[in-house]
């Protein structure tokens, strides 16, 4: 036999011995049960899941009037570091890194197997949860819960949820439906229940939406641009709940379940002016003037009498909603927002950015860093654009351009700084073309051959490549010329 099988089998008899002292009561009372209403011993066997040798001893013993002893779990040896080993599993640490834990920090002599097998224990049969006590005005819980399709007010059948924010101490129920979950409209059901409220909690718990949160990092979560400015504006701090944690919003998942339950249920609305409605007076009227289930109080009363005057109060000014979304940045470095076009840092060519608009500027941001800020332009097809935002090679303006090829012609010579001047007022938007030429004749020409070759263009008025070349080629330079030229035409037109 495989030593690794045998070794599990033989820890798996340890723990089945265990087991079997812990569970015997609830055997003999399942297969005295069963046996009372005339069930013959394999179809106990087969209902109970027992083994049919452990029904048959139970049965005879109960024909025979006797009882068989039940024996008291044995106390396990990590017993006594339960509460630390569960500290552990809840910060995430592994079966290995708890057994290093107990073997150096505490001294304790067990093996890592043993160790493994009472996490599982754990972990298996002890749902261990923590009930979350608050203060008046400390925290509320939000989330959102699929109610399937309803009708809008033009009659189309819509996939709708449910916002639910509630205030953890008193329970009092903010609801409302809703047709996304994008953060404009998380930020926007903030409001209302805010409003509704008259104050805000010093918190608000979330499941790691990604209307509020980008990264569901519990020791350092990042939070998404337009919520966060929203939640330092009123005041309040986000707090995520761990990932796979849930007994965290326990208290807003309570509640999705019950409007559901007690409201959606068995209903059905004309429209959306309809289940808003019905649903205002159904939160007045029931929800929160209930005795609810834990606190045995109405959530209303309590809220008036004790938790109300707890909250932040709500700003002077209501805090202005931008509208948010994504673009992916073109390759000319600009992304295309409501028919114009806003430049972006070459660096993010490619990749999708998100954007948030307000009524004069527009903020765009990479990974949540804010990487370019604009006017917003007001009329359409238009274009803002920075001209850092180009790589270095890309972005000469066109002053900056000219002068670099100035200085390129004035070392082949005087002659070929002046034709530079006529070429850039002939032509004026493609000039570049012509100068690329004449300064790539150096590749075969000396400078001075092109520098008189430039003269001579000069005096014959031609300004073109071809001709430049042609006079190197064909050795015209060295002819004679009545040359007339005025050097300040063009030579001071610079400036």
């Amino acid at each position: 036999m495989d030593m690794g099988v045998a070794k599990k089998n033989k820890i798996s008899d340890i723990f089945l011995s265990e087991v079997k002292e812990v569970i015997s009561m609830a055997m003999q009372t399942t297969i005295a049960t069963l046996w009372k209403k005339r069930l013959n011993k394999t179809q106990i066997a087969n209902m109970s899941g027992h083994d049919w040798k452990s029904v048959n001893k139970i049965v005879k013993a109960l024909e025979a009037g006797q009882k068989l002893p039940i024996k008291k779990p044995h106390p396990k040896k990590l017993d006594n570091k339960q509460e630390q080993i569960i500290q552990w599993i809840e910060h995430g640490l592994t079966g290995l890194r708890i057994f290093e834990k107990l073997r150096d920090e505490d001294n304790v002599k067990v093996g890592y197997s043993t160790v493994k097998y009472y996490i599982a224990e754990i972990k298996n049969k002890k749902e261990i949860t923590i009930r979350f006590h608050t203060q008046p005005g400390e925290e509320a819980q939000v989330d959102f819960g699929y109610a399937g399709y309803t009708l809008d007010n033009n009659g189309k059948r819509r996939k709708t949820w449910i916002f639910n924010m509630r205030l953890s101490y008193s329970r009092l129920d903010y609801y409302e439906t809703v047709y996304t979950q994008k953060v404009e409209t998380f930020i926007r059901c903030h409001k209302n229940a805010f409003e509704y409220f008259g104050g805000i909690p010093e918190y608000i718990k979330i499941d790691n939406l990604k209307s509020a949160i980008l990264n569901a990092n519990f020791y350092e979560p990042v939070y998404q641009n337009l919520y966060k400015t929203f939640a330092d504006y009123c005041g309040f701090k986000p707090l995520p709940c761990r990932v796979r944690e849930p007994q965290e919003k326990g208290k807003t998942e309570s509640g999705i379940k019950y409007i559901k339950n007690n409201f959606f249920a068995g209903r059905s609305f004309k429209d959306k002016n309809d289940l808003d409605c019905r649903l205002n007076k159904w939160l007045e009227k029931n929800c929160n003037s209930r005795i609810h289930g834990t606190t045995r109080k109405i959530p209303a009363e309590l809220f008036l009498r004790e938790e109300k005057r707890e909250l932040i109060a709500l700003p002077d000014v209501p805090f202005k909603l931008s509208q948010v979304g994504t673009r992916k940045v073109y390759t000319d470095c600009h992304v295309y927002i409501d028919y114009n076009y806003y430049s972006v840092p070459f660096e993010y060519v490619g990749n999708s950015v998100d954007i948030e608009l307000t009524d004069n500027l527009v903020k765009i941001y990479y990974q949540n860093l804010l990487i370019a800020t604009h006017q917003k332009i007001k009329e359409k097809g238009q274009f803002s654009t920075v001209g850092s935002h180009y790589p270095k090679y890309k972005r000469f303006l066109s002053t900056e351009y000219q002068e670099l090829y100035q200085v390129k012609m004035r070392t082949i010579g005087n002659f070929a700084e002046q034709l530079f001047f006529v070429i850039v007022d002939k032509q004026p938007r493609d000039w570049n073309r012509f100068v690329q030429g004449i300064i790539s004749l150096q590749k075969i020409y000396k400078p001075d051959v092109i520098n008189l070759a430039c003269k001579r263009a000069l005096a014959f008025d031609n300004y073109k490549y071809s001709t430049i070349k042609n006079i190197c080629k064909n050795g015209l330079y060295n002819l004679p010329l009545d040359f007339s030229w005025k050097e300040d035409s063009y030579a001071f037109s610079k400036n």
